[in-house]
């Protein structure tokens, strides 16, 4: 999975982060290097459907939060991909 916005929201899922944090926690757990511009246009998409929030912060970086609706979506989208994944798996050990 790359998609770069079901990315961010994995990592938001976790708690609050600044996008450098989440690039670092992205290559982490999903093994994937998303550029700044990718990151902070998913940002913007997310941003602009509710799904995250940008809080104020004191310096430069601002830290995004997970919205309900967010936690909602990416639900969704997990469950989503749970057949998938199992049905991926079965057939691979079939092979």
């Amino acid at each position: 999975m790359n998609d770069p916005t079901l990315l961010v929201l994995t990592s938001l899922a976790d708690g609050d982060k600044h996008g450098y944090a989440m690039m670092a926690d992205i290559l982490e757990f999903a093994g994937v290097e998303l550029g700044p511009g990718t990151l902070y246009g998913a940002i913007t998409r997310l941003e602009a459907r509710g799904l995250i929030k940008g809080l104020s912060s004191p310096d430069r970086r601002r830290p995004y939060r997970l919205t309900a609706a967010g936690r909602a979506h990416l639900e969704e989208q997990i469950a989503a991909l749970e057949p998938i994944v199992r049905n991926g798996a079965r057939r691979l050990r079939r092979a």
